[in-house]
This record gives C-alpha cells, sequence and structure tokens, in this order.
C-alpha cells in the first residue's frame, strides 16, 4: 500500500513534557495515603484549565465537523493504546446517547479490538498499520478523522492522519505536546498541554484524562449541531432497559415545561 511515512517524529521522546518526571510528585510511595491522593488530584485538577486553554480550537473542529457529518460524512478516531481506547469509548457511547447509527462515529485502534482489553502497544510504531486500518474504512471526502495521541508523534497516527488528509478527509489532531507531527498532519490541532505526568511513563492520567475532555466536547459538540438534543436535553436517547426508559420519560417531560 502506498503512504507517506513521517520524515520526522519531533523531538525525542525524553524530551516531551509529558514524559518528565514531575517535581510535585517526588516521593509519592513515601506519603501516607490520603496525602498521596491529595498530590494526585491536585495534579488531575491542572487538566481542565489545559483543556480550557484549547477551546477555540475545539470550536473550530467541531464547525468543520458538523458541517461534514450533515453531509453523510463519518467521524472517524485513530489512536494506539489509551489514545485508541478513549476514541472506541466515545465512538461507542454516542449511538445509544445521540440514537445515531453506529456506523456514523467510529473508534480505529492499533491492533484492533483486542487491544481493547489486551496491551498491543507494539503495533504503534507501524505507519504502514495506521494507513492500511483507515483503508479499511473506504474513506470519503466527507469523513473527519482525529488523531489521538499524547505524544502527538506516534507513527501509526501520524501515519494514518496524513493518509487521511490525502483522501481528502477533515483531519483534526489531539495531542499534549507542543508543534508535534500529529498536529503538523492535522488541519485543526487542539493541544491541551498538560506537562509531566503524576507518576513517570505513562500518559494514561493527566493526558488521558484531557483526551477524554476534548473528545466529550467535540461529540457532544458536533451533535448539538446537528440537532441531535432539544437545548440541553438528550432528544434521541434509545430507550433500550428500563433505566433509559426512565430516563427518556423524564427528558420528554422535562421538554414539555
Amino acid at each position: 500500500m502506498q503512504g507517506v511515512r513521517p520524515k520526522s517524529l519531533g523531538p525525542s521522546l525524553d524530551q516531551l513534557d509529558t514524559e518528565q518526571v514531575n517535581p510535585r510528585t517526588v516521593g509519592l510511595d513515601r506519603l501516607p495515603t490520603l496525602a498521596m491522593i491529595r498530590r494526585l488530584q491536585r495534579e488531575d485538577a491542572t487538566v481542565a484549565p489545559a483543556v480550557a486553554r484549547t477551546v477555540v480550537a475545539i470550536a473550530r473542529a467541531v464547525e468543520a465537523m458538523s458541517e461534514r457529518f450533515k453531509r453523510g460524512g463519518r467521524i472517524i478516531y485513530i489512536g494506539a493504546g489509551t489514545s485508541g481506547r478513549l476514541g472506541v469509548l466515545d465512538a461507542s457511547e454516542c449511538p445509544p446517547t445521540f440514537g445515531i447509527a453506529p456506523g456514523r462515529i467510529v473508534g480505529v485502534i492499533a491492533g484492533g479490538k483486542p487491544a481493547l482489553t489486551r496491551s498491543s502497544e507494539g503495533v504503534e510504531d507501524s505507519p504502514t498499520a495506521g494507513r492500511h486500518d483507515l483503508a479499511q474504512l473506504r474513506l470519503k471526502p466527507d469523513d473527519c478523522v482525529v488523531g489521538i495521541a499524547a505524544s502527538g508523534r506516534t507513527p501509526y497516527t501520524v501515519a494514518a492522519l496524513i493518509w487521511a488528509r490525502r483522501q481528502g478527509c477533515l483531519t483534526v489532531a489531539i495531542a499534549s505536546s507542543r508543534n508535534s507531527p500529529l498536529a503538523r498532519a492535522a488541519e485543526v490541532a487542539i493541544e491541551p498541554l498538560t506537562g509531566a505526568e503524576s507518576i513517570a511513563g505513562s500518559t494514561r492520567m493527566k493526558a488521558g484524562t484531557a483526551q477524554k475532555m476534548v473528545l466529550n466536547l467535540l461529540s457532544t459538540g458536533v451533535m448539538v449541531r446537528v440537532g441531535r438534543t432539544r437545548g440541553n436535553l438528550m432528544a434521541h436517547v434509545q430507550s433500550t432497559n428500563v433505566k433509559l426508559r426512565r430516563r427518556a420519560a423524564r427528558i420528554r417531560q422535562a421538554g414539555e415545561l
């Protein structure tokens, strides 16, 4: 399969802010449990302000994605590891929440379905796999492809976004590193800079939380713009169990007030 391999992944991994040792959590393992949890929570509290600084970019993405969605395009999230799992999670929650067809929002993770519950980190190093996985979806110009990577340099995701842009798709990047290869490959870059993690060696905490928050804003914003809510009410909840039937009844009642 033909495609473009990213020429540079930018700074080395150990130069990224997300990979640094956090001076505010040094000695974490020696703290009493309550003090440890408070220290971790203080770091978590910095995530929302980081996301708030990206709202202009998020709004740009929502407007562009909404126009394509109205024309029948899909939203496709792609990523590896935690980033891929969060994309799949958001995609899977939208149909029952907003009453859209399952295929309208799609989550793609490096390594496929097995990677949802079992680590398949090696696949993220393959640009070819990223292009291949998107090619299976037969992209169309009205599709929107959202690449998710805390480092912004995951070869699988960067190559996929470059390839999607060549197919004429709208491309959006979510990364927690400045001016990353992923951001440069996208038309709209969303960069919540969450800094050093509480525990160095994994971006599943602050960067992952920021990704989840951005994905919530993207999908909810698009659904509001395309008319899947009434005011602030979920107007198309699928009543598939007792809880959801009761919820739908309350929403209908609130809408009549």
